[in-house]
């Protein structure tokens, strides 16, 4: 591969993802060839078996609630029995279904699909816009996730991205890749936070810009909150409202809930601009009769704050919890910088600067600003002229299961990455062949209450007596932030590795199929 080959930065969003390059030195935003900046984070199967992706495949949320798939995001790397799997299955009009090893995967036209194959074609339609832009082939890529994402969540992300047929250079934290953008050629000292509340996550990061180096402080977050928890407020709203006036439950007809939930979100997106707003759905609900009902009303930034204000608080709950970790106040902040599009709202806005006690800085589009820093990160990886140099920690203790439900912190959240970590374990029964090590995510010492990441086995050492047989385990995060765990017999130097492939996670070849698969779909 030649070097001058282009690289680019990808910011995978909940709602709407974004592409972006450095040429000349300045990164820069890829436009699709209708000049849209943002591409919808959506996927609509068609009969025919071609596939829509981005703005035009979110028009078929209306009309093809069943073959589109968004906010994936919501459920990559997770487990079908974890809450917000439960959660989406409530409310999502596309089929959720248990795959191998409690893992997640979507129904659709018989097809069944895992989710990183789903954001595989996201990241596929924005390798195509660049390469369109750029008039060559990209194949290498830096993505970026939240902050609080944990091992199983960025592992499905990275396998996304090789699905798609992209090298992933870099898997980089949102926040961080804000402040990458923000910072970048400025040669500043600066601590400063990065408010940061997408589509469906919300993260906060606190960083030491020195010069061309950008140092994480601390980093909170909490996967399930975003502008989608605003929709959904908007959406209960409308339709009790209709159900006051009509005694009908429109919550039953996925046609009308489809049509709630896209007004919902225009009418969030106009309270950035305005202080009341203006409802109007037509046939909002059609009857056996054949009649229509339609719904009016007119939402004030009153009732607008009543109904999300608790939301936003939960935010600063978070930022709190950063703040303590890194041993600061905000009286130590130089600045805020703010990220994803919900931060357009005054009510946002307001509340940050409330809040940290100062303005938020607001020079840089926050739809851009993560994937502008994600193609600076990947120009740094492979320009060594480049100056920019990033330093970040792991957002959750790393832990191993020890005896009767419990666990032991091997490296705590918040430390600088990469990092490596090694312990010495004996043998506990006479004759013992084998030692199963199990590794959690998280911060409390009882097994179910973490997230389980995965086990191997270790075997091959001497057999003898119980405690006779030392074995070294070492455990490192990447610079990824993704888990790698290996074992070591001093005695014999036998060794065994693994990345702690999580159990609900795609095995190599599964990989493989799934990019094979993706690349014979026809995107439209």
């Amino acid at each position: 591969m030649d070097e001058n080959d282009p690289v680019v930065g990808i910011d995978l969003g909940t709602s709407y993802s974004c592409v972006a390059v450095v040429e000349n030195g300045q990164p820069t935003v890829i436009p699709n060839e209708w000049g849209e900046r943002t591409q919808a984070s959506v996927v609509s199967f068609m009969e025919d078996g071609r596939v829509q992706v981005g703005n035009d495949a979110k028009r078929r949320i209306l009309t093809h609630p069943r073959q589109t798939i968004y906010s994936a995001k919501r459920l990559i790397g997770r487990y079908i029995f974890s809450p917000e799997v439960k959660k989406a299955k409530a409310v999502m009009p596309y089929e959720i279904v248990e795959g191998p090893n409690n893992g997640v995967r979507i129904k659709v036209l018989g097809e069944v699909l895992s989710l990183p194959q789903v954001s595989a074609l996201v990241l596929k339609e924005m390798k195509e816009i660049a390469e369109n832009y750029l008039g060559q082939e990209v194949s290498r890529a830096v993505i970026t996730v939240p902050a609080y994402f944990n091992d199983n969540q960025r592992q499905a992300t990275s396998d996304a991205g090789r699905i798609a047929g992209l090298e992933v250079l870099r898997i980089i934290n949102e926040p961080t890749a804000a402040a990458l953008a923000y910072g970048f050629g400025k040669h500043l000292n600066e601590r400063v936070a990065v408010y940061d509340l997408g589509g469906g996550t919300f993260d906060i990061s606190v960083l030491e810009i020195g010069h061309d180096t950008f140092e994480v402080l601390a980093t909170a977050g909490d996967t399930y909150l975003g502008g989608d928890d605003i929709d959904m407020r908007l959406l209960d709203y409308f339709a009790d409202l209709f159900q006051k006036q009509t005694k009908i439950n429109v919550r039953k007809d996925l046609t009308a809930l489809q049509r709630l939930r896209d007004v919902a979100e225009e009418t969030k997106k106009a309270f950035s601009q305005k202080n009341s707003v203006k409802v109007h759905i037509p046939q909002l609900y059609t009857a056996a009769d054949g009649s229509t009902l339609d719904l009016d009303t007119v939402i004030d930034d009153k009732t607008f704050t009543r109904l999300t204000m608790d939301l936003v608080q939960r935010s600063f709950k978070v930022c709190d919890e950063a703040l303590q970790l890194g041993g600061l106040t905000v009286h130590d902040l130089d600045g805020v910088i703010l990220v994803g599009g919900p931060t357009r709202l005054p009510l946002v806005r307001q509340s940050v600067e409330h809040y940290f006690g100062k303005q938020p800085m607001i020079g840089i589009d926050p739809d851009e600003v993560v994937a502008l820093g994600a193609a600076i990160q990947a120009y740094a990886l492979v320009d060594s002229s480049a100056e920019a140099f990033l330093l970040d920690v792991t957002p959750l203790s790393l832990r191993l299961a020890t005896v009767g439900g419990f666990t032991e912190q091997i490296i705590s959240r918040n430390t600088p990455v990469p990092i490596d970590r090694t312990r010495t374990f004996t043998t506990s029964r006479d004759n013992q062949e084998r030692v199963r090590i199990r590794i959690f995510q998280g911060e409390s010492n009882r097994e179910e209450e973490n997230e389980y990441l995965g086990e191997f086995e270790f075997s091959g050492f001497r057999v003898a007596a119980r405690g006779e047989v030392k074995i070294e385990v070492t455990f490192e995060i990447d610079s990824n932030g993704i888990v790698n765990v290996s074992a070591r017999d001093p005695e014999t130097g036998q060794s065994a590795s693994t990345t702690v492939k999580f159990s609900s996670g795609l095995s190599e070849d599964e990989i493989r199929r799934g990019a094979e698969q993706v690349q014979s779909l026809d995107l439209v």
